[in-house]
C-alpha cells in the first residue's frame, strides 16, 4: 500500500508541474498576439505551439537559437 500512495503523490506533482508548464507557455503566446487575427496558417500554428511548450524557457534567461540551412530551389 505504501508504495501505491507514493507513486500517486509523484504523479500529481508532475501533473501538476506539466500544467503550470504549459499555462505559463499560454501566457507566453497571449503576450506575443499569437492568438489575434483569424489567419491560421502552419507557420502560425507551428510557432504558436512551440512557443506554449517552450515558452517558459524564456522566462527562465533561455534564449536557444537554431541554425537551420535548408536548400535552394533549383532554377
Amino acid at each position: 500500500m505504501r508504495t501505491r500512495r507514493a507513486s500517486t503523490s509523484s504523479t500529481r506533482v508532475i501533473t501538476v508541474i506539466v500544467v503550470l508548464w504549459l499555462l505559463i507557455g499560454l501566457a507566453a503566446a497571449v503576450q506575443r498576439d499569437y492568438f489575434a487575427g483569424s489567419d491560421a496558417t502552419c507557420a502560425k500554428v507551428g510557432t504558436t505551439l512551440v512557443t506554449i511548450i517552450a515558452g517558459p524557457l524564456n522566462y527562465i534567461g533561455a534564449n536557444p537559437k537554431i541554425d537551420c540551412q535548408a536548400p535552394q530551389p533549383s532554377k
